[in-house]
């Protein structure tokens, strides 16, 4: 289990207000402010929605995926392009070991200056993922 909530600095709350992070325990949370209440949400259920919500966007488009990022790695042979989309067909596998390493923050900062946003409720219902570039155009609801 990462030490901090996957997407901290990435969520925002239903009205655009920053979600800070915070700990049960020694589980993080996300800290939704409703009018001084302070709600605590498991970090792993937000971020298992939005990993999910990220993989349903990649769905169907694991060859496209995979030759971009070959000629973006400077690797744009069959090899190299087969192992990719292996990898994006095990998506599920992938999210479950950066589950337990996190992002680096280098990847979180770069993340939110691209315009990268979780909208959280306060029961910790993911309302919305903004990903801005994606096929989906990131404004979508669930």
């Amino acid at each position: 289990m990462p030490s901090q909530p996957l997407f901290a600095g990435l969520v925002l709350d239903e009205l655009g207000n920053p979600v800070e992070t915070g700990f049960i325990g020694a589980e993080p949370c996300y800290v939704v402010n409703d009018a001084g209440f302070r709600h605590h949400i498991p970090a792993g259920q937000v971020d298992r929605a939005v990993l999910a919500q990220i993989a349903d966007v990649m769905k169907g488009s694991e060859d496209f995926i995979s030759e971009q990022t070959a000629k973006m790695l400077g690797q744009n042979d069959p090899f190299s392009k087969a192992m990719i989309e292996q990898q994006l067909k095990n998506i599920d596998k992938q999210f479950e070991s950066l589950m337990k390493t996190g992002f680096p923050e280098e990847m979180r900062a770069y993340l939110g200056m691209m315009g990268f946003k979780v909208i959280v409720n306060y029961h910790g219902e993911v309302i919305r993922v903004e990903q801005p570039g994606s096929a989906g155009g990131g404004d979508e609801g669930e």
